[in-house]
């Protein structure tokens, strides 16, 4: 039995196709160990969004050779998919494999381990002296395919999967994404948008819930995208009056279908959607969402900059005003929904200016919480060739400020459901000051915690809550 070490950076779509690559992997018969452990393989799911991101990639994969030299190291992801040549170059690889051929992973790892070893046979020489000598980078397969790449959960089969592991499954969609912002490398990494099959989504979603999971989460690279690839392109069905309705369909009811039909499947209580497009909210797709009572009132919307002509550089779709209507629209819909959202400070060409600018918009809004990033210069892109790039003392200054608007915005927003009935998902059990409490989420994605004897994981648990135990977690008393 060999034993194998995953880690995963980047996204939940990444983390998603990682537990789907570990799965086959036990069902094959290798063993899982932590990925800090000597093993014989080594998998790296490899991030590419920025240029750090690229580093800790490079990072990771040299510290699973130091760890054992002899070992296989697998690459594969997005890293892999822009970065061919460095991948080629970097020693510390034994195998490459792009976004396209990650479903089939494993007949390929072994393929190559049966070579490696025919190989050393051959050579007569012992694995030491073998992995020094003729040592080079097997590259399967980086050119980007249209074809969706089918990767799904058959269910938990994890040896410590106990209850509170089996709280919230997330589910790939789709893959890939259109939209091009300056920035951005993912849809060369990614290629363009590819949905996966609603009958499939289905029958892995009715398989966890089997399992007991009863909370379902949407990920995907861009998931307002999804089906917009269903339409027959062969009759001419994607034109309209000359308009090309390949680009509006979140206006044709494709993602707001699949939520109605996971809200029939039995043991699901809780749907909630990954990161949105703004102008996927409209009157007809918020009521929609609005009238399936397992959709959660947690919205997580792109902004990425709160002034206009920062977001015209971004190749941003959308205005400041019609991202403050889709706003205003959720919460009248859904009254105190969370929203969350992405904001870039230092994007080249942001002037003081444009960044008070952003800041008035984003205390305007007033989000539940917002995840700040730095700009990173990735090249590649449109925006790594703009003009005018902000030193990294500024961006360091306007992140920081952003930083502690979240903190206030973030604090208020929990501190409203002080004396207010609420309901838990529970997971995990955790120590807080001496007592120990379960830990849960709200369908607002809030934490709260319930004495543990009171509950174990995997519960909906009731009441109201009455104080904030630690800043970020409320306590329930049920």
């Amino acid at each position: 039995m060999k034993s194998v070490a995953l880690h995963n950076l980047g996204c939940k779509v990444n983390a998603y196709e990682l537990e789907v690559i570990g799965q086959k992997l036990q069902e094959s018969g290798y063993m899982i160990v932590p990925f800090d452990d000597k093993a014989d393989i080594y998998i790296v799911n490899t991030c590419t969004v920025t240029n750090i991101a690229d580093r800790k990639s490079r990072q990771m994969l040299h510290r699973a050779k130091k760890r054992n030299p002899d070992a296989v190291v697998v690459a594969v992801g997005c890293y892999v998919q822009t970065g061919k040549e460095e991948a080629l170059l970097d020693g510390s690889i034994d195998l490459a494999v792009g976004n396209n051929r990650k479903k089939d992973l494993l007949p390929i790892l072994e393929a190559f381990l049966e070579e490696r070893e025919r190989n050393r046979a051959e050579a007569g020489r012992d694995a030491a002296a073998d992995v020094k000598t003729l040592h080079h980078t097997s590259v399967v397969d980086i050119s980007r395919e249209e074809a969706y790449e089918e990767m799904s959960l058959s269910g938990w089969n994890k040896e410590d999967g106990g209850a509170s592991q089996r709280t919230r499954a997330y589910i790939k969609i789709q893959d890939g994404c259109n939209q091009f912002c300056s920035y951005c490398i993912i849809p060369y990494a990614r290629g363009r948008v590819r949905s996966r099959k609603q009958e499939d989504i289905l029958k892995e979603v009715r398989g966890l819930a089997r399992e007991g999971y009863k909370e379902i989460v949407f990920t995907g690279i861009h998931i307002s995208s999804y089906g917009m690839d269903f339409i027959d392109k062969s009759d001419g069905d994607y034109l309209e009056n000359g308009k090309d309705l390949r680009g509006t369909a979140m206006e044709r009811a494709y993602l707001l279908n699949l939520v109605r039909e996971i809200a029939e499947v039995d043991g699901i209580e809780r749907i909630r959607l990954g990161s949105l497009e703004p102008r996927i909210i409209t009157e007809k797709f918020v009521n929609g969402l609005a009238a399936v009572p397992k959709v959660c009132p947690h919205f997580h919307l792109s902004l990425q900059s709160g002034c206009d002509e920062t977001l015209k550089r971004m190749n941003r779709h959308y205005t400041t005003e019609e991202y403050y209507d889709k706003v205003k629209l959720l919460r009248q819909v859904f009254g105190n929904p969370a929203i969350t959202t992405d904001v870039i400070t230092g994007f080249p060409g942001e002037t003081e200016e444009e960044f008070a600018v952003t800041r008035r918009f984003l205390e305007k809004v007033d989000f539940f919480e917002m995840h700040v990033f730095k700009y990173s210069r990735r090249q590649g892109t449109v925006a790594a060739s703009m003009e005018n790039q902000v030193p990294e003392t500024v961006k360091a200054v306007r992140s920081g400020e952003l930083l502690e608007l979240e903190k206030r915005q973030s604090a208020a927003y929990r501190k409203g459901y002080i004396g207010k009935e609420i309901t838990i998902l529970t997971e995990e059990a955790r120590e807080i000051n001496g007592e120990r409490y379960r830990i849960g989420h709200t369908d607002t994605y809030v934490k709260a915690a319930v004495p543990d004897e009171k509950a174990e994981g995997n519960m909906l648990v009731a009441g109201k809550a009455v104080k904030l135990l630690t800043e970020e977690i409320l306590l329930l008393e049920s």
